[in-house]
């Protein structure tokens, strides 16, 4: 965590990873069965994700830290909180660029988007930043929230894994896509309360940048959510 030149690197490596080396590679392949080993890593997200949010929650968002305004903490539990719940989470980001690769070892490249590739991007970088600067206080609120949609979306991963019909279904996938969507508004409330809260003694510079990035990421998601299942399901008029 010294200097983010590694993980300025590892960002790097992954994009040329997922966006030309590995498409190039599997040209000429079959897709790879994964099933397996992807269930694995399913189930390995979902634990992780229920151990940093039951942690988040025990040491910080159940017990002392407020919603309004919450300082960075200094009491005795603060280096309990940065390790086990921001550190921890950090890890968990890393992890998710493998979700990007697993899609292009299937032959999935579709579901490479911008909307994927970025969302794993900004939040290796925004991860990095809070444990570096801020690990703990208001900020940390996404690590709860977005630790709870990842139980929930990795749930459905696991499910469609063992049972095909689940990839079938709408329901699951329009709501853990409303999941999503609800996730970024309360997020984007919260920073935008720590810029208007009065004598708050949490630094308001990191709101200065996950507002625009939680606003840009309900946009990516609705347009996305839009052409899916509103325009996608419309009916096709006869001329």
């Amino acid at each position: 965590m010294r200097t983010p030149w590694p993980g300025i690197a590892l960002l790097v490596f992954y994009l040329m990873v997922v966006l030309k080396w590995l498409p190039k590679y599997m040209e000429d392949r079959p897709a790879y069965n994964l099933r397996k080993l992807i269930a694995l890593y399913n189930a390995v997200q979902i634990v992780c994700c229920a151990y940093v949010l039951y942690q988040s929650l025990r040491l910080g968002w159940l017990s002392h830290y407020s919603l309004v305004c919450q300082p960075l903490d200094y009491g005795p539990q603060a280096d309990e909180y940065a390790w086990k719940v921001c550190y921890a989470y950090f890890l968990i980001k890393l992890a998710d660029l493998f979700d990007t690769v697993f899609f292009v070892l299937r032959k999935k490249q579709n579901q490479v988007s911008f909307l994927h590739v970025y969302h794993h991007f900004g939040m290796v970088a925004v991860a990095w930043g809070m444990v570096k600067w801020l690990p703990g206080g208001h900020t940390s609120f996404l690590v709860s929230v977005n630790s709870f949609v990842h139980i929930i979306m990795y749930m459905y991963y696991l499910l469609t894994v063992w049972d095909d019909s689940y990839k079938q279904s709408l329901w699951w996938k329009k709501h853990v896509t409303q999941i999503q969507i609800l996730q970024f508004s309360i997020l984007l409330v919260h920073f935008c309360v720590l810029v208007v809260a009065d004598e708050c003694r949490f630094p308001r510079q990191p709101a200065y940048i996950l507002i625009p990035q939680n606003l840009f990421m309900v946009i990516l998601f609705s347009d996305f959510y839009y052409r899916t299942y509103i325009k996608a399901g419309k009916p096709i008029k006869d001329k």
